[in-house]
């Protein structure tokens, strides 16, 4: 904790070369968008229709990337308060110190829209995500329909104590308890949710267990890791993979084959919610606390619509 409250005593360098400002000609309020890491599609999908949102309505925004960074995001969110902006939205990158932005800025009266992240020592004063446990299960009835109910499975998760990985692990499993004949065999986690992770963990679970027959990784990188893994070992049987968040490379693996389905998150739709959300707060309208919503099950069957169409 002495290290967090340094943090937010000043503003760091990193914080300042992690900040960039897009804003209109005359904008009338500024609200803070602090990201966790711009490098993945996902995040950067809610970037850019925030930003969109925010410029169809004459808002200045204030864009931070921690690049995966926990430290980095507190001193970078300590700036947007001490810019007073109106109202910021978050995006937590981990679960260290997550609720530690959230507290300092209620403090001050700033509100806090979460998306995708909750922390859970400090919720936001409106949470807007995916139903991931809802959309995991259903990605976990389809791999059961689509395997005949059997088969060997590995999991690579997610960074522990996010909220996306403990939903999706719960949905998950709640479609395992139901279809007996496929047995999970083995699960890691990952630091970063990157592809390189799922890539290596793959390998290394098909080394010890080379009967597996499919990989559900917790996030479309990993899936994407996945899949390589799997092409690299030229194994001699068919292995189902699957991911979530219908991230653009993930959509474009569908549709070829390389992936055999994904859960697609509605990023445009929760960038310009977020947005909105924060005005309404600034404007002393009600917003709800938590804001859900659905996750598309995605396979070559629809996935060209949303590839020319991201929701």
């Amino acid at each position: 904790m002495r290290h967090v409250k340094t943090m937010m005593s000043a503003v760091a360098l990193s914080a300042v070369a992690g900040l960039c400002v897009t804003h209109t000609a005359h904008a009338k309020e500024s609200i803070g968008l602090a990201v966790a890491n711009l490098q993945a599609d996902f995040f950067n999908q809610i970037k850019q229709s925030a930003t969109a949102e925010a410029k169809s309505k004459d808002i200045r925004i204030i864009t931070t990337d921690a690049h995966g960074d926990s430290a980095t995001q507190v001193s970078q969110i300590q700036d947007l308060i001490t810019q007073q902006v109106k109202a910021i939205i978050y995006i937590p990158a981990g679960a260290t110190a997550a609720g530690v932005p959230v507290r300092e800025a209620k403090k001050v009266g700033i509100p806090v829209v979460a998306v995708d992240r909750n922390p859970p020592d400090e919720p936001a004063t409106s949470f807007i995500a995916t139903k991931s446990v809802e959309g995991a299960k259903t990605l976990g009835d389809y791999v059961c329909k689509i395997t005949g109910g059997k088969g060997i499975v590995g999991i690579i998760q997610g960074q522990i104590g996010t909220t996306p990985e403990i939903d999706r692990a719960k949905g998950f499993d709640q479609a395992m308890a139901a279809c007996p004949g496929l047995k999970v065999v083995a699960q890691q986690a990952t630091k970063a949710w990157a592809q390189d992770e799922g890539f290596a963990i793959a390998q290394d679970m098909l080394q010890r267990h080379p009967d597996i027959t499919v990989f559900f990784g917790r996030a479309d990188a990993l899936a994407l890791g996945a899949a390589q893994a799997v092409k690299v070992a030229n194994v001699d049987h068919k292995v189902v993979v699957v991911g979530f968040d219908g991230d653009v490379a993930a959509l474009k693996a569908v549709r070829d084959g390389k992936l055999d389905a994904t859960m697609t998150q509605q990023t445009q739709k929760m960038g310009r919610l977020a947005v909105d959300s924060a005005l309404d707060f600034a404007a002393g309208k009600p917003v709800p606390a938590m804001q859900l919503q659905d996750a598309i099950l995605t396979t070559k069957d629809n996935v060209a619509a949303l590839i020319a169409t991201h929701p």
